[in-house]
């Protein structure tokens, strides 16, 4: 044989195998290897929460995982973004009034979980779009320095926040991308009526000193003296105090407060629809469920058998309304927009 017949030979068999190497190291469709088990969820959790329940997910059933961290209306305006083509299969946290309108929308799949039986009716849908996976109150975080410094008590009414002395003061978020300032505005709709909600909602714009995107910022910035007051879930709250915060007093409206179901959903199209619902039977457990107080989430949970957190106690005679989901969910972007054209918050809303 000659020299350069030899040459060429090995270099076709250098060629074949590196071929055959290159086969064995396919990616799916999800960007992982041929035969790796993957996931996408896109998640309304705070995101140590989320990275606790990837981590611990990822170790139980060997499933890669990747997690995005959005607020509410951000997930909501990505999926619906994305119908055509779903990135993700699974909605994880966040109000449920956004699942709702998600249903209504046709972006989510029906599924029953075989453990969504532990659930109670009043923290499900019907027809499996959405259940339910903790409970969150909504109320007031104020910081304890510059109330002192002013001479005024923290707020325990909505109408406290009306007040000539919280005027700039106020945070929230903007419910058009927050779950939990939607919540806000629905429950004043629902507390005051549609009118004078919407008023009361235009006379505490003239309170707001900023907008925020997430309806987690607002309970931070108070506690971090930016502002005297923010608006947030409560279990948020309790969250910033353990963390270090300790001028952050917590109150809520004697009149009465609106609530979160946080939810997980199954996302219509979606890729990977069997390790979706793995997920989302597995996100319903007790011990899954138990995971966020270990890293600061101190919502009340939906698994009966789930123990809930000791520092979510001080929140268990909070005055509730007879908060009506399906009426939040199903209008919730024509209230949005009402409000929007009601209130000028774009001139106060973060860059």
């Amino acid at each position: 044989m000659g020299k350069k017949r030899f040459i060429s030979l090995t270099l076709i068999v250098v060629l074949v195998l590196s071929l055959l190497a290159g086969c064995g190291k396919k990616e799916s469709p999800t960007g992982g290897k041929e035969g790796e088990r993957r996931l996408t969820i896109y998640s309304g959790l705070m995101q140590d929460h989320m990275i606790k329940a990837v981590d611990e997910f990822q170790k139980e059933t060997g499933i890669k995982v990747d997690a995005v961290r959005m607020s509410s209306g951000e997930i909501l305006g990505r999926i619906s973004a994305e119908k055509e083509n779903p990135k993700a299969s699974v909605w994880f946290g966040g109000p449920a009034d956004g699942f709702i309108q998600a249903k209504e929308m046709g972006l989510l799949e029906e599924y029953v979980s075989p453990n969504a039986g532990e659930i109670a009716d009043g923290f499900k849908d019907s027809e499996g779009y959405w259940t339910g996976i903790y409970i969150g109150y909504l109320g007031f975080a104020s910081n304890e320095v510059l109330l002192k410094e002013r001479g005024i008590e923290a707020p325990n009414s909505w109408e406290d926040l009306l007040k000539p002395e919280f005027k700039g003061q106020i945070v929230t978020a903007n419910p058009g991308s927050s779950g939990t300032a939607y919540t806000t505005l629905a429950t004043m709709v629902q507390l005051l009526g549609e009118e004078e909600g919407l008023e009361y909602m235009r006379k505490l714009d003239d309170q707001i000193k900023t907008y925020t995107k997430s309806g987690t910022a607002p309970g931070r910035m108070a506690g971090q003296g930016e502002a005297i007051v923010g608006l947030t879930f409560l279990h948020d709250a309790i969250k910033y105090q353990e963390e270090g915060m300790k001028d952050i007093v917590i109150s809520a409206p004697a009149e009465g407060t609106g609530y979160e179901i946080g939810a997980v959903g199954l996302i219509k199209g979606g890729p990977d629809q069997d390790e979706a619902k793995e997920f989302i039977d597995w996100v319903l457990t007790k011990e899954a469920q138990e995971l966020g107080q270990t890293v600061g989430s101190y919502q009340f949970l939906t698994n009966p058998k789930a123990s809930n957190p000791e520092q979510a106690k001080i929140l268990e005679d909070t005055k509730l309304i007879d908060y009506n989901f399906k009426w939040a969910g199903e209008n919730r972007s024509a209230l949005v927009e009402k409000w929007n054209q009601r209130v000028n918050a774009e001139a106060k809303s973060e860059k």
